[in-house]
């Protein structure tokens, strides 16, 4: 084994350990005794906790530290008198001085695009190679990594998109049903429902929780236009806080309402337009012009909150952000719709 650890010590409520590369880390007595990776203190098949932080001794302190002749680090807690033993391994990867949290969802683990990113083409999947373990694979990873995929060939049956969702994953119903089927209607109760162009947008926010991912499969396309549209919602942020801060963090402070009502439902959120994590990353876009309910802010910040959102809803309307294509018949889309925007242009009003 490689002795990582050059060297261990006690310093007041903290073991300090001096690491062959030179870094140094500082843990917390109490920290080392809540992580405690024993067979008594963790179950052995999960890794999940067998007591709670409140069952530890409000005075716990290290009384001994010291490597084994494995070279794994032993440390004895008072007033328990109980043992740990932590591999050097799990020290180093999970030390919070030199370890940040797990984070998946922010745009730091993201690769942001805009029109120009898809020159050697859009992340198409056949439906037929989609029972594949490597198809569901790379199908996942670019739904985490750049928001969307496109599955070509899909039958053209009603209710198959629901067949697509139980390959990799589960279907969240909600007062919509599990399909909500868009088409021309007379007096719709949804925008949706028209033929309409709509601009750039995220699905539902004033549903909480929103939903993440969504499926658009085309079953039919007899009509001229309608064409579909994305935007990586994350780099329209990113760009607005590159042209201002101060709108930028305008509409991150500022939490609005939305709403949708119709004769059966009445659904309403208060959050952000663009929400942050505690690093200040992006994590999730909202935005929805349509389902917006009365802007209610502090009057001595209805002015900045006015030019932020207007900025925001001219970058996410520009072209060098767009991609632009038409689902064909049997074309299934997957989004992220915490993070992708999808618009349409408008289309004919036969077929």
């Amino acid at each position: 084994t490689i002795d990582l650890i050059k060297k261990i010590s006690i310093v007041g409520d903290e073991l300090v350990i001096d690491w062959n590369d030179g870094n140094k880390s500082s843990l917390f007595s109490y920290w080392l005794r809540d992580h405690c990776q024993m067979p008594e203190s963790r179950n052995e098949n999960n890794g999940q906790r067998l007591f709670s932080v409140k069952d530890l001794p409000v005075d716990v302190y290290i009384e001994e530290a010291y490597k084994d002749e494995n070279g794994d680090v032993c440390i004895l807690f008072q007033p328990e008198n109980h043992l740990s033993v932590f591999t050097q391994d799990w020290l180093l990867s999970n030390c919070y001085d030199l370890n940040d949290h797990f984070e998946d969802r922010s745009e730091k683990q993201k690769k942001l695009w805009q029109k120009n990113s898809f020159e050697a083409g859009l992340p198409f999947i056949n439906y037929d190679s989609i029972d594949e373990s490597d198809t569901q694979l790379s199908a996942l990873r670019s739904l985490r990594e750049i928001g969307f995929f496109i599955i070509t060939g899909t039958p053209s049956v009603e209710g198959q998109v629901l067949k697509v969702i139980s390959k990799i994953g589960y279907t969240r119903e909600t007062n919509y049903g599990a399909l909500f089927e868009v088409r021309t209607e007379v007096n719709p109760n949804n925008l949706a429902y028209t033929n309409l162009g709509l601009g750039s947008h995220t699905d539902n926010p004033y549903r909480d929780p929103v939903p993440t991912v969504q499926l658009l499969h085309c079953l039919e396309s007899s009509t001229e236009g309608g064409d579909s549209i994305l935007v990586d919602g994350f780099k329209a942020a990113s760009i607005l806080r590159d042209e201002s801060k101060e709108n930028f963090l305008t509409l991150t402070s500022s939490w609005i309402n939305y709403r949708f009502t119709d004769s059966k439902t009445d659904l309403r959120s208060r959050v952000p337009m663009i929400e942050l994590n505690d690093n200040n990353e992006i994590i999730k876009v909202r935005y929805n012009n349509r389902s917006i309910d009365t802007i209610k802010v502090p009057k001595d910040k209805m002015r900045s909150f006015y030019k932020a959102y207007r900025h925001w809803s001219e970058v996410i309307e520009r072209d060098k952000l767009k991609i632009q294509f038409k689902l064909s018949e049997g074309d299934l889309i997957l989004f992220d719709n915490t993070r992708v925007m999808h618009a349409r242009t408008e289309f004919s009003k036969s077929g």
